[in-house]
């Protein structure tokens, strides 16, 4: 059994979608990984293969993955014996060293952004249409982390995820009318496993965690990133001068990483 494992998904994506993940990673890392694609998604099967992927074809929509790929990710780790997991999305997400070499604090690590659950009008309503008034006000105040990186031992991220099955089962985000008449997902809700993943960790449902911020901390979520600023080899650095080891979110903020991602796949020869 290999002693990592980065486990992700890319249902209905072309491999150009995906492509600078696999390929910065495989600069840093050579273990195990593993992606949950669609049961048409051929192409992507075949390319991803050619960078030692395992693969696992499911049934599933793209719309759908959101929420199942929890149960997804339960299911396939279960007779698995890995020391530590890194779940993570893809489309979105480049890599600048092994993620798994860092003094990592906790039995399970979540990485936050840089705003308030308060001061973002999404965060906040999957909070409220989720679990209520009550419980968004608890932890309004509590700094966003983004369920797009998670990493922890295979224990602790069993554990996760049940508790995220569990809560997304129990708790139904309240759709607005109009889309819940006409059946049509309401796209303020797509994104709301991170509201289970908020309430869950800022009411310590889950024990030995530990919280890593945005400016100084080894995972860049890049949206509300308050300093964006690269070294001479076009690393996204954090505010202590270190490279992260990952970076996350970067084409929301393209027009600042355009050049510095160009200059990086360059050096890196990807």
């Amino acid at each position: 059994m290999s002693k990592n494992l980065i486990l992700s998904a890319a249902i209905g994506y072309q491999f150009n979608q995906i492509e600078f993940f696999i390929k910065s990673l495989r600069k840093f890392y050579q273990d195990s990984v593993t992606f949950m694609i669609g049961e048409k998604d051929d192409e992507i099967e075949k390319e991803l293969k050619k960078f030692g992927c395992d693969i696992v074809k499911i049934k599933v929509s793209k719309n759908e993955i959101q929420f199942k790929r929890y149960k997804t990710f339960l299911n396939y780790l279960q007779n698995k014996d890995f020391n530590n997991i890194l779940l993570c999305d893809s489309r979105d997400i480049y890599f600048q060293s092994n993620p798994f070499e860092y003094n990592y604090k906790g039995q399970i690590n979540f990485f936050l952004e840089d705003l308030s659950i308060k001061e973002c009008t999404y965060n906040s309503n999957w909070i409220l249409k989720t679990y209520g008034k009550n419980e968004l006000k608890k932890i309004s105040n509590k700094t966003i982390l983004c369920s797009g990186t998670v990493l922890g031992q295979n224990k602790k991220i069993k554990e996760y995820l049940n508790l995220i099955i569990r809560n997304i089962s129990e708790y139904k985000y309240k759709k607005k009318l109009k889309y819940l008449l006409t059946l049509r997902p309401d796209p303020e809700g797509r994104g709301c496993d991170q509201g289970h993943a908020n309430f869950l960790v800022h009411n310590s449902k889950i024990e030995k965690f530990n919280l890593y911020s945005n400016s100084e901390g080894p995972i860049a979520t890049v949206f509300y990133l308050n300093k964006i600023n690269f070294n001479k080899k076009s690393f996204l650095i954090n505010e202590s001068g270190e490279p992260y080891l990952i970076v996350h979110q970067y084409d929301k903020r393209w027009d600042e990483f355009k050049n510095p991602v160009s200059n990086f796949r360059s050096n890196l020869n990807i």
